[in-house]
């Protein structure tokens, strides 16, 4: 139980780490946003629970292809945040990434890639 919690505290300091970052300076909040802090704890807590390697390699894998269909939204939610709103926008922009995450794993598809069970 220990363990657990501990992963949990840490996972949620990454998450606040970035928040505060952010008040102080939308640029760093941005790059550290960006860097792929709960990508890098997940491949650490598959690690250390001694999953096989090739599990880890896969998470990494699909973690990548899983990013590239986000990548729109953060274009668009800058843009739609001034004329709807806060919330309007984040739901468009769930909205958004879920069409561009499907269109993004029927186009992949053809390459052998499967991101949709």
């Amino acid at each position: 139980m220990a363990w657990i919690i501990t992963k949990y505290m840490l996972t949620a300091a990454v998450v606040v780490l970035i928040s505060e970052a952010a008040k102080r300076s939308d640029k760093l909040g941005g790059f550290i946003g960006a860097l792929p802090l709960v990508t890098l704890l997940a491949l650490i807590w598959l690690y250390v629970e001694k999953q096989p390697q090739a599990k880890i390699a896969n998470h990494a894998w699909y973690t990548f292809w899983y990013v590239v269909p986000t990548l729109p939204m953060f274009l668009v939610f800058p843009y739609l945040l001034s004329r709807i709103g806060f919330w309007p926008t984040l739901a468009a922009s769930v909205v958004i990434t879920l069409v561009c995450f499907g269109l993004f794993a029927v186009v992949v598809r053809q390459f052998g890639i499967e991101l949709l069970p």
